[in-house]
């Protein structure tokens, strides 16, 4: 396992995630977004924070073996941002998309409620971890086939790497990598949320993983970006889902 060290990125705060926050507060039922997911952009403020991104990679690049994003615009954006002219080679790989959603697409929390009650029964039966919505995809669904992407990195040259991509995608590395059961899992996401452009580092010791910082934004800060807090997924059943804010003291 030649990789010892991963810089794992939540993507610059999305126009999707300020639609989304608003679509809540306001008790929306749909998020009034018309764009596909995968081609969902950064907001003017995801772009300052990418940018600022750069300036804490421009430390860092001399240690970073290889780099990896989501396909996902939003991440593809921040990592070039973050990149400036550097020639560095990016792979993209489809296993490190945001989570899909099928039927509960573009529903906030309450629509979610009115329009799918019997999902959001099965969510609260089956729990965060398991439930799959029909035609997407549960946060076990993602875990398999990001325990595949780890397979294929941990096989590839360098002993670094960054990967840019969603708040699950970290999220659920991080536990992979850390071993965690789902009830550890959901507690520790449950209390430390995964902030836009924010930076997670893990360290292999030799004989596990360690992790010196989770979702870091010091240099957001540093260079006067606006940190935002923004949730991911609204969770039927889950009353913080819904209690998103922008908060720059953060």
């Amino acid at each position: 396992m030649p990789v010892k060290t991963l810089w794992l990125v939540r993507h610059g705060e999305s126009v999707g995630n300020v639609a989304a926050t608003r679509a809540e507060r306001e008790g929306l039922e749909r998020i009034p977004l018309d764009i596909r997911d995968s081609d969902v952009p950064l907001s003017p403020t995801g772009r300052d924070q990418a940018a600022a991104l750069g300036e804490w990679l421009a430390e860092q690049r001399a240690g970073i073996g290889t780099y990896w994003v989501s396909p996902y615009l939003r991440a593809r954006e921040t990592l070039a941002i973050a990149l400036g002219d550097d020639p560095a080679v990016v792979l993209v790989d489809e296993r490190l998309r945001d989570r899909e959603l099928g039927i509960l697409d573009l529903l906030t929390t309450r629509g979610v409620a009115r329009l799918h009650p019997e999902e959001a029964e099965r969510r609260r039966h089956l729990g965060k971890f398991y439930h799959r919505p029909p035609g997407g995809e549960s946060w076990a669904d993602v875990a398999l086939r990001l325990r595949s992407f780890l397979g294929d990195l941990f096989a590839g040259p360098g002993e670094s790497a960054l990967i840019v991509a969603h708040d699950a995608v970290v999220t659920l590395i991080a536990s992979l990598l850390r071993s965690l059961q789902e009830q550890e899992l959901l507690e520790f996401a449950a209390a430390n949320p995964v902030l836009n452009a924010s930076v997670t580092h893990l360290e292999f010791t030799g004989e596990s993983w360690e992790m010196p910082a989770f979702s870091d934004v010091r240099h957001l800060r540093e260079e006067g970006a606006t940190v935002t807090v923004h949730p991911g997924t609204p969770e039927v059943g889950d009353p913080q889902a819904a209690d998103a804010e922008q908060d720059p003291a953060r």
